[in-house]
């Protein structure tokens, strides 16, 4: 009894002590409560038939089919599809959007004159903040064949215009250049935050030695920020079936579902549109329970490889 009341007055104390902090918290814990755990009740749909009517009460009471609309969708005509567009479009965010923030925040931390590295920062990462349907607009706008101007180009060199948004040759190219354009200067903020982290004394002992600023970047800065870029490139290898939405949303059509349509606009279209939400609540699923596997694999790649990883 002794021993839980001490217990019981150090959890006050440190409550009180940290109270400003654990206020702060409460928006964050609020928000993971109620858009992340109190919407998995629902995942119970997938073993079920709901049909949409009767609320949370006609979630339990729906009758129960066990893996019938797994069994449906793996094989389905679209399973195939998905995850082919799934996993391309996924390789080509993690080996060219993922390494560009990189790229730029050493490049921008090369900059001496501080005005000029605060304005690169600003026009870089000021995109980040444009909607996905001010971005497609954009897009369709300078892609449009009659009056956009790099068809301009084209046809005054001699060529045919082409209409990149619904061509399925360029319709992925597209996606992944207009979200590092739109992504890739807010990508940096994390890495440019761990480089100035670095000892300065480290680059002053290079130079001494003699060191190209290529050679300080090689064996100083990017060993420094090692373990951030570790941690962020396992949550995106936890994210690779997790498609921008709204980005292919907003700029895809039926002429380019062979090539664009991936879990995302699919349970769109079956589970919103098409009132299938059992069949795409299973969807749901198994994108969850495929990113939990990638994530504690590659945690535990980076951790035989030298970082310390998530957990």
């Amino acid at each position: 009894m002794l021993v839980n009341d001490t217990w019981r007055s150090r959890m006050i104390k440190w409550l009180y002590k940290y109270r400003y902090l654990h206020l702060m918290a409460i928006p964050g814990l609020l928000y993971f409560i109620v858009f992340k755990y109190l919407p998995m009740y629902g995942i119970i749909m997938a073993f079920k038939n709901f049909k949409g009517t009767g609320g949370f009460a006609g979630i339990w009471n729906s009758d129960w089919v066990g893996l019938l609309h797994f069994r449906n969708f793996f094989g389905g005509l679209f399973f195939w599809r998905l995850l082919r567009n799934t996993l391309i479009l996924s390789g080509l965010r993690l080996s060219i959007g993922f390494v560009a923030p990189i790229i730029l925040a050493l490049l921008i931390n090369e900059v001496r004159r501080t005005f000029t590295k605060r304005f690169i920062q600003t026009v870089t990462y000021m995109p980040h903040f444009i909607s996905w349907v001010v971005v497609a607009g954009i897009i369709v706008t300078l892609c449009s064949p009659s009056e956009g101007p790099i068809n301009y180009v084209l046809k005054t060199i001699g060529l045919q215009p082409i209409f990149f948004v619904s061509n399925p040759r360029y319709f992925r190219s597209l996606l992944v250049i207009s979200d590092i354009w739109k992504n890739v200067g807010w990508g940096t903020i994390i890495y440019l935050a761990a480089i100035t982290g670095i000892d300065p004394g480290y680059y002053e002992a290079a130079t001494i030695d003699g060191a190209t600023k290529w050679n300080k970047i090689w064996h100083i800065t990017l060993p420094s920020i090692r373990e951030i870029i570790a941690i962020l490139f396992i949550l995106a290898v936890g994210s690779v079936l997790e498609q921008n939405f709204d980005q292919i949303f907003n700029l895809y059509s039926p002429a380019v579902y062979e090539v664009a349509d991936v879990f995302d606009t699919y349970v769109y279209r079956s589970g919103i549109a098409g009132t299938q939400y059992s069949f795409t609540t299973a969807v749901g699923l198994f994108k969850s329970t495929v990113a939990l596997l990638l994530i504690a694999i590659s945690n535990f790649t980076a951790k035989r490889l030298g970082s310390e990883g998530l957990w």
